[in-house]
C-alpha cells in the first residue's frame, strides 16, 4: 500500500488529523532542508509537501514567491528537490511525501523520466496546481503505474465540477479555503466550512484543507471536519523569519528549534 494511504488509515483509526507542513525545497539550503524536514517529523507532523520552486508560479502568494527565489538562485531543480528529500530519508525522515510542482518544469524533464525519479526517491503523492483534471489523463495514467497518487485541488469556485474531479482523484482531496493565491489569513468565511462538508459527501478518500491556514486555532477548527489541514505560507515565514540564525552556524540549531516550536504548536490544534 501507498505510504500515503497508510497513514492516513492509520490516522483515522486514531481519530486524527493529519497535519500537513508545505516547504519550499532548497530554502535557504539543501543541508538546512534536509534538517527542516528533521524538525517537522519531531515536531508531530504526519505528511509534508515538498514544493519545487518556480519562477512564474500561479498559486504561490509573496511569501513562498520570495522562498522560491532564494531557492532558484542555488539552482534547485526537481531532480536536485529529489535529492535532497532522499538525504532526509537517509537521516531518518519517515513522512510520507507529497511533491508540488507546477507542470512546465514536469514536461521539461519528459513525463516518463520524471515519474522514473520520483518513484525512485519515494514521493508518495503529487499535486500540479496548473493541471486541470480535464487534461490529466496520461499524468494520471503514470501516476498509477508508478503508485503515485494524482491529488487534485477544488476551489470554491470548483462547485460545478467537484463530482467529475473527485473521480479521478487518487490520495486525498486538496481543498482550497479561498479563491487567490496563497498566504495567512486572520479568518474563513464560514462558507468554506459548508464547502469543505459538500466536498466530503462526494468521495471516500481523505479531504484536507489548506491555503491561507496559520494558526493553532484554525488548525484545531478545520481538524473538526477534515482529514488533514496543510499549512504552508506559516512555516514558510517563519523559515524567512529565522534566515539570520539559521545561516551562523553558531545559532542554527537556535532557528530549527524555533521552526520545530511553531510546527509543534500547529500540531496541538488538531
Amino acid at each position: 500500500m501507498n505510504l500515503l494511504d497508510q497513514t492516513f488509515e492509520t490516522l483515522k483509526a486514531e481519530g486524527k488529523t493529519a497535519l500537513m507542513p508545505f516547504i519550499t525545497m532548497g530554502d535557504p539550503d539543501p543541508e538546512t532542508t534536509v534538517e527542516i524536514l528533521l524538525q517537522l517529523e519531531r515536531a508531530g507532523a504526519d505528511i509534508v509537501e515538498l514544493g519545487v520552486p518556480y519562477s512564474d508560479p500561479l498559486a504561490d502568494g509573496p511569501v513562498i514567491q520570495r522562498a522560491s527565489e532564494r531557492a532558484l538562485v542555488r539552482q534547485i531543480t526537481i531532480p536536485k528537490c529529489l535529492e535532497i528529500a532522499q538525504a532526509a530519508r537517509e537521516r531518518g525522515v519517515k513522512l510520507p511525501y507529497v511533491l508540488f510542482t507546477y507542470y512546465n518544469p514536469v514536461l521539461q524533464l519528459g513525463l516518463e523520466s520524471f515519474f522514473e525519479l520520483v518513484y525512485d526517491a519515494g514521493i508518495s503523492g503529487l499535486i500540479i496546481p496548473d493541471l486541470p483534471y480535464e487534461e490529466s489523463q496520461e499524468v494520471l495514467r503514470l501516476a498509477d503505474q508508478f503508485n503515485i497518487k494524482l491529488i487534485p485541488l477544488v476551489a470554491p469556485t470548483s462547485r460545478d465540477r467537484v463530482a467529475r474531479i473527485v473521480e479521478y482523484a487518487r490520495g486525498f482531496i486538496y481543498c482550497v479555503s479561498s479563491v487567490g493565491v496563497t498566504g495567512e489569513r486572520a479568518s474563513f468565511h464560514q462558507s468554506v466550512d459548508e464547502f469543505i462538508k459538500s466536498v466530503k459527501e462526494q468521495t471516500d478518500l481523505p479531504v484536507a484543507v489548506g491555503f491561507g491556514i496559520s494558526s493553532h486555532e484554525q488548525v484545531s477548527h478545520f481538524s473538526e471536519f477534515c482529514d488533514g489541514v496543510v499549512v504552508g505560507s506559516a512555516i514558510v515565514r517563519k523559515i524567512e523569519d529565522t534566515l539570520p540564525l539559521l545561516k551562523d552556524k553558531a545559532t542554527k540549531e537556535q532557528g530549527l528549534l524555533q521552526i520545530h516550536d511553531f510546527v509543534a504548536q500547529l500540531k496541538s490544534g488538531n
